[in-house]
């Protein structure tokens, strides 16, 4: 089964309450463009994200709100800015770095949440059973556009009810690719052969 490759480009999660700090008491985002994962969607709302050495506006949040604040930079975006952003699995924000954002309504600092996150497949149960794959599993990818092919190793498989079937990868991954303007992938290796290879 082949899925989709899309770009997950910088880009922001808040909780309730920096929603509140930095676009006023009660604020609600507003859904722009609904994202391939059911439920989730690029927000007309941005921030700045800044760092020790630099800051970057307009960065896009995604809706809905959620129980932490998260910001999902590319190894390039987090050098430029100066921000020590560790490697992680989406989530996995305890003791990462940290940054201020700044909204319309006012900044807020935080002191982990900036991450670089690791390359993922969302997948349907029904789309993962006939892959042989459950939650968690990691996985060889490849991945193909008319520019070039290439196999990304150690993608996380992320499988729930919710999910819909693509991978996701920063923008540097995709640059090196050439999927950057969309591609496919198809599962290349199982969590028992990646021994072999």
């Amino acid at each position: 089964m082949s899925f989709i490759i899309e770009t997950s480009a910088r880009h922001v999660h808040l909780d309730r309450a920096a929603m509140d700090v930095l676009f006023g008491e009660g604020a609600e985002l507003t859904n722009k463009k609904d994202l391939s994962q059911p439920g989730q969607y690029a927000c007309e709302e941005r921030v700045t994200v800044v760092g020790p050495k630099r800051e970057r506006a307009n960065v896009t949040l995604i809706g809905p709100l959620r129980p932490r604040v998260q910001v999902e930079l590319s190894a390039t975006d987090a050098r430029e800015l100066g921000i020590p952003a560790p490697l992680r699995d989406s989530g996995d924000v305890e003791g990462s770095a940290g940054c201020k954002l700044i909204g319309p309504a006012g900044e807020l600092t935080i002191r982990e949440g900036v991450i670089i996150a690791k390359r993922h497949l969302h997948l349907h149960p029904d789309e993962a059973a006939p892959l042989h794959v459950k939650d968690g599993d990691r996985v060889w990818v490849l991945c193909r556009s008319e520019a070039r092919t290439g196999i990304l190793g150690n993608v996380l498989c992320r499988v729930a009810e919710d999910y819909r079937a693509a991978l996701h990868i920063d923008t540097d991954e995709a640059n090196a690719l050439g999927v950057a303007g969309g591609g496919f992938g198809d599962i290349v290796a199982l969590p028992d052969t990646l021994d072999t290879i």
